[in-house]
């Protein structure tokens, strides 16, 4: 069995990029290798993760500089392709501002960068980025963001809602769906989605700072080991 090749990008203020690389490469076994944001190739990588930070200081936007970086032309050549690409709070931002997931994000509600670990209600477990969990399940994440307040138009809510695109909601710990358990005022709650074709995963959380047991959190580790496991099925079919 082939094992996927992981890519994290590196861009300039990425802060979260070793933190990736070392879940992906240490304690999942994975091979994982960094790609620069000058970089013209993604290396073979099966899968882009775009990490969290300060791409470029956020100037203008958050993302808004990132999105033309010369990695970014291959990662969108590649998620147009079908490639799987991940984009992880500042990674979730650039990949709004690349058109390749809809909607954008806002400062916070509060207009106070937020630091915490969350609940996550798993709204879509039937997806390849979340295999491994149940839907309403809860999940204990942390944040840490300025800008994680998610907005779309109410058509393209409702599309997401219909095509069961939103993967993850704020949730209270009991998985209630609650104003108080919103901590940055994103519309519906919404903490993650997916593509349409369902190779494009934006989230705000941190999964990779929640798949160590030094930390005191793992439910991080089911996102990426659904992942790993999607390429198992996947070979698996097609030497069926």
């Amino acid at each position: 069995m082939t094992k996927p090749k992981f890519g994290v990008v590196v861009f300039p203020g990425s802060n979260c990029d070793h933190d990736a690389y070392y879940v992906l490469k240490h304690i999942l076994h994975q091979d994982t290798e960094f790609l620069w944001h000058k970089d013209s190739s993604l290396q073979g990588s099966d899968v882009v993760i775009l990490p969290g930070g300060f791409s470029y200081g956020d100037y203008l936007r958050c993302g808004a500089i990132a999105q033309f970086s010369p990695v970014m032309k291959e990662v969108v050549s590649f998620a147009q392709q079908g490639g799987i690409v991940i984009g992880i709070c500042n990674g979730f931002q650039i990949l709004c501002e690349a058109g390749l997931l809809q909607g954008v994000l806002l400062r916070n509600e509060g207009l106070k960068f937020v630091c915490k670990v969350v609940n996550l209600l798993v709204e879509n477990a039937d997806t390849r980025f979340t295999s491994q969990c149940q839907s309403g399940e809860v999940l204990r994440i942390p944040i840490a963001h300025g800008e994680g307040n998610y907005f779309a138009d109410d058509e393209t809510l409702q599309r997401l809602e219909d095509n069961k695109q939103i993967l993850f909601r704020y949730c209270e710990r009991g998985g209630t769906i609650t104003k108080a358990s919103n901590p940055n005022g994103s519309c519906n709650n919404i903490a993650g989605i997916i593509n349409e074709a369902g190779n494009i995963m934006g989230l705000m959380p941190h999964p990779e700072r929640a798949a160590d047991t030094v930390l005191g959190y793992t439910d991080g580790q089911k996102i990426f080991s659904s992942l790993i496991e999607s390429f198992v099925v996947h070979e698996q079919l097609a030497d069926s």
